[in-house]
């Protein structure tokens, strides 16, 4: 063993400090081990504190959009300690659980919705060679990880003895499952261009941003993350007005603070996945690959700044929709779903998948991404002509109903049955 203290630290600031550790102990049987957990717990500790800057950062933003303060109290001028502040209270409130409460459910909901959401940053590549588990079927593997998250909601409506809470939970099944639909077809349109389900390979296969290639593809996603992770305008397991507080409306103190860091997790992961499976995820003009003349990494640096700083302005757009945008009835949010986004979802992969298999194998990337290009804006159009024939069509439908029901009021010969005829004839 020669374990040389300035090479270790020099390893740290370069992300090179496993290859360091294995260089030095790589016989060692219990190393791998060890270095799995050493991982797991730098990645969920960064996860969980990057809750603090994200809910302030929300707060303040959202504040400016509504024209309001935000933050100002705690920790100076800008508030900053507020989140340490909340933290604290809900770590000293009682918890109190409800009588006839199912306390296997009750109590494990919460946890398996912060496992569930730090398990996804498992296969998210943050820099060349910096990744928990580079795994074939990544994408596979956060799929099937995030449908988790339903039985934690229904776990928590469940077991909470409260029809509230198991009203928001039933909400939540059904918003969860209708828009994993879209999400994952939309998703295989990456895949396909990539050739590959790692997230690596999606990365690394894009020399141009996918997001230039197929942005219907895109913007389904990006708004399934949003129903995903019960954002507005699509946070109806929640909806205060309707009932409390949804599926976590019998959880106090730190129970519901594991619930609410889930949420900022899972968005900020999705945010994340959208980076990565989109806009190159860590690359940008090659400055992942930068090295300097001493050998020292310094492209692994900033490959995780050029990440962080295309998921904080993803992140952004969440922040930007939460803060403008109503919520959606339950009746509008299924329906945008199974009749509009999965049939959109269906057409721009099977157009995808027709013309990458047309287009020869020696296209540049310039053409092949103008290719799907032309044909994402001319399904785009044809989907927006089609909305626009069928909100005319229910808007002369509605106004021949208000007509008929003003005949009935004037014409008293007009009769329900008549009523009914005109109303059926639509």
């Amino acid at each position: 063993m020669n374990f040389d203290i300035l090479e270790f630290l020099r390893s740290l600031a370069d992300f090179t400090v496993f290859d360091y550790v294995r260089s030095v102990w790589g016989d060692a049987p219990w190393l791998e081990a060890v270095l799995d957990v050493v991982g797991v717990l730098v990645v969920s500790t960064f996860a969980l504190l990057i809750v603090f800057v994200l809910g302030w950062g929300e707060r303040k933003i959202l504040a400016r959009i509504q024209d309001r303060i935000g933050p100002n109290r705690v920790g100076g001028r800008y508030g900053l300690l507020q989140m340490v502040a909340d933290v604290v209270k809900m770590m000293t409130k009682e918890v109190i659980i409800p009588s006839g409460a199912d306390l296997v459910a009750y109590l494990s909901a919460p946890a398996l919705a912060v496992m569930t959401s730090l398990l996804l940053f498992a296969v998210l590549p943050f820099a060349p060679g910096v990744i928990g588990v580079d795994l074939n079927v990544g994408v596979f593997y956060v799929l099937a990880i995030s449908s988790v998250s339903v039985v934690a909601i229904l776990l928590a409506g469940w077991g909470s003895n409260n029809k509230y809470a198991l009203l928001g939970a039933f909400r939540g099944v059904a918003q969860l499952v209708s828009y994993e639909v879209p999400m994952i077809i939309a998703l295989l349109v990456p895949i396909l261009l990539a050739r590959s389900m790692s997230t690596v390979g999606l990365v690394e296969a894009q020399t141009l941003p996918f997001l230039f290639f197929v942005p219907l593809s895109a913007g389904i996603f990006l708004v399934a993350a949003l129903a995903e992770t019960g954002r507005t305008p699509f946070d109806l397991l929640e909806a205060e007005s309707e009932i409390v507080a949804g599926f976590h409306t019998e959880y106090s103190g730190m129970n519901f603070g594991l619930f609410m860091a889930a949420e900022y997790i899972s968005a900020l992961f999705m945010s994340a996945l959208f980076v990565t499976a989109y806009l190159g995820g860590y690359r940008f003009f090659g400055v992942e690959n930068v090295v300097l003349a001493n050998g020292f990494a310094l492209g692994r640096g900033l490959a995780i700044l050029v990440l962080a700083v295309k998921t904080t302005l993803v992140f952004f757009i969440f922040m930007w929709v939460r803060g403008t945008l109503p919520r959606f009835r339950i009746d509008q949010m299924l329906n945008f779903s199974w009749k509009f986004m999965v049939p959109l979802s269906l057409v721009v992969l099977f157009v995808a998948a027709v013309l990458d298999k047309l287009l020869p194998a020696d296209v540049t990337p310039f053409a092949r991404a103008g290719a799907h290009l032309i044909s994402n804006v001319l399904i785009g159009l044809a989907a927006l002509e089609i909305i626009r024939r069928y909100a005319r069509q229910r808007r002369l439908l509605q106004e021949d109903v208000l007509a008929a029901r003003a005949r009935s009021r004037l014409e008293p010969e007009v009769t329900a049955p008549a009523l009914s005829e005109t109303i059926g004839a639509h």
